[in-house]
């Protein structure tokens, strides 16, 4: 894979400063699915840091977010990799445990997947970005819904909680933003059926990859543009809760494990009832056969990286003693 850079600020406080938007060279983030039956896409790939480079130019010039790139490179100074620093790029996904149409999000993974409709005879398609999503007690809402509203361009009514938090903290705002460079929601809304909520670009673009927002979901600029020129009226929309995900490509089966949110330790610490959930539906009559203590190990280390744990057994071979 070809690696893009431009120019970067070293240093936070420079970085949230930053009011100019540009389009970075993209890596690829369609995939053709081979097997319909598949879940697995993309690979895993390596590159070299440039001595003028931060992990967040590396990120968004190859499709990722903050999150995932720091999870899948721990110990590599976010601001200054270092001239030829190994950098691993985590490009390879397991489908979402959701319908394969329409938009997919999933909120621990910060990450959108589209399902385009296909046409007969064509090999299923995924789109894939990274997002911003709601911080904690902000938190984007779980739900299954549509896109109600296109705009371009849009104004930015802050609602009056939002206004009020600003006002607290020194930082007033008016009634209604503007289009332009100080609206945090870009060029590009589309608004879902619970109409507080909206998938939009930002004037803040390193903030993809992290919980930032006030539970809205943002994208790259280059993204939301792209995204906004496919995406119709009423496609649906489903926002999923999943850190843990299972699929299967050629009979083997794979784990992807992202931290859980905060505010879900209860629900996910310790528990792996979600991962066999998944795991008989994925692997249908045939059962499955998997390394547990692997599994685990994924679990615990969250990197967000797809791992091999096992196998599906063939329907003749399965006992009823799947492990």
């Amino acid at each position: 894979m070809r690696k893009i850079t431009f120019t970067s600020l070293h240093g936070l406080v420079l970085m949230l400063a930053i009011a100019i938007i540009f389009t970075p060279a993209r890596a690829t983030v369609s995939f053709m699915l081979e097997n319909p039956g598949d879940s697995l896409m993309g690979a895993v790939d390596k590159i070299h840091a440039e001595h003028e480079d931060t992990l967040p130019d590396i990120a968004r010039a190859n499709g990722l977010g903050f999150q995932e790139i720091k999870l899948a490179n721990p110990g590599v100074d976010t601001w200054l990799p270092g001239e030829g620093t190994e950098i691993v790029l985590p490009n390879l996904y397991v489908l979402p445990g959701a319908p394969h149409a329409g938009i997919v999000l999933n909120i621990p993974e910060m990450r959108l997947y589209y399902f385009p409709a296909q046409e007969t005879n064509q090999l299923p398609e995924v789109i894939t970005h990274p997002v911003g999503v709601g911080r904690q007690g902000w938190s984007t809402p779980y739900m299954n819904t549509r896109i109600i509203q296109k705009k371009t361009r849009p104004s930015w009514y802050p609602p009056e909680s939002i206004r009020k938090e600003h006002a607290e903290q020194g930082d007033p705002l008016p009634k209604r933003v503007p289009p332009g460079p100080k609206n945090p929601l870009g060029n590009y809304m589309m608004r879902l059926g619970m109409p507080e909520y909206i998938i939009h670009g930002t004037n803040k673009p390193f903030g993809i990859g992290m919980r930032v927002s006030h539970g809205c979901i943002r994208l790259y600029p280059e993204d939301i543009k792209s995204l906004y020129q496919q995406v119709s009226l009423r496609t649906p929309v489903r926002i999923v809760n999943q850190p843990y995900k299972v699929g299967t490509y050629n009979g083997r089966i794979y784990l992807e494990a992202h931290p859980y949110l905060e505010e879900d330790t209860e629900l996910f610490e310790g528990n792996l009832t979600s991962v066999v959930e998944m795991l008989i539906k994925v692997t249908g009559k045939g059962g499955y056969q998997v390394d547990w203590g692997l599994a685990k190990s994924v679990i615990a280390e969250s990197n967000g990286i797809p791992v091999e744990i096992g196998r599906i057994k063939p329907p003749e071979q399965n006992d009823g003693n799947s492990f």
